[in-house]
């Protein structure tokens, strides 16, 4: 690609597995930022080692580990991912192509991000968690030849690495209203402290689903 055609948000394939572009400084030869989506692991690349890819209806892929299926019909819930397809924000609002944001809330005429952005229902796709049927798998440009019930049978046997929440880490509670996004401030044992004088057992945030993590601190 010329450097002057990657944007920030393209969906780009790096030694064949799909990235995210994070942001482009082009003073520094080495001027592309990418963010690998199934582990959210971070490269620096020039634009000529990058493939676009344009995500289309059906589309799977892992995101931070876990595997989800882009859907244009799927009306999104509080909690849900979702990938901004279409932008087109207010002035007051800071989302853009292709950031993945969770709805916080639902509005009559779209929904209200994590991130404070008001997202009309037609900027949006919603992130169904798992592999839906008809989906085509894009973690890889060169597939390696299974079938998507065969890569489903292989993530059966592969759990789900879990993050272990760390200090610093920001959550987001799923089933308050509103929506809780708390800091982890501190840990003991398998009790996590959160910001607000939360308190939860580890098993809470890692696999019950109520809680979903947000923000990962940099190591």
């Amino acid at each position: 690609m010329n450097l002057l055609n990657v944007r920030r948000g393209q969906f780009v394939y790096y030694q064949n597995k799909l990235h995210k572009v994070y942001s482009v400084n082009p003073f520094f030869r080495k001027s592309v930022h990418l963010i690998r989506l199934e582990d959210m692991e971070q490269q620096l690349v020039t634009a000529r080692e990058i493939t676009l890819y344009r995500p289309k209806h059906l589309d799977s892929f892992r995101f931070n580990y876990q595997r989800y299926t882009l859907h244009k019909e799927v009306k999104a819930k509080v909690g849900d991912y979702i990938l901004i397809i279409n932008p087109k924000p207010d002035s007051i609002d800071h989302h853009h192509l292709h950031a993945i944001e969770t709805v916080s809330s639902i509005e009559a005429n779209g929904v209200i991000s994590n991130r404070s952005n008001g997202i009309r229902h037609s900027e949006y796709w919603v992130m169904v968690p798992g592999l839906e049927e008809g989906a085509t798998i894009i973690d890889r440009a060169q597939p390696d030849g299974n079938e998507p019930n065969e890569h489903a049978k292989v993530e059966e046997h592969h759990p789900i690495q879990i993050h272990m929440p760390k200090i610093g880490d920001v959550y987001q509670k799923n089933n308050s209203d509103p929506v809780i996004l708390a800091m982890v401030v501190a840990i003991k044992g398998e009790t996590v402290y959160l910001g607000g004088d939360i308190e939860v057992h580890i098993d809470k945030l890692t696999k019950s689903g109520v809680w979903s993590l947000q923000t990962q601190v940099s190591l």
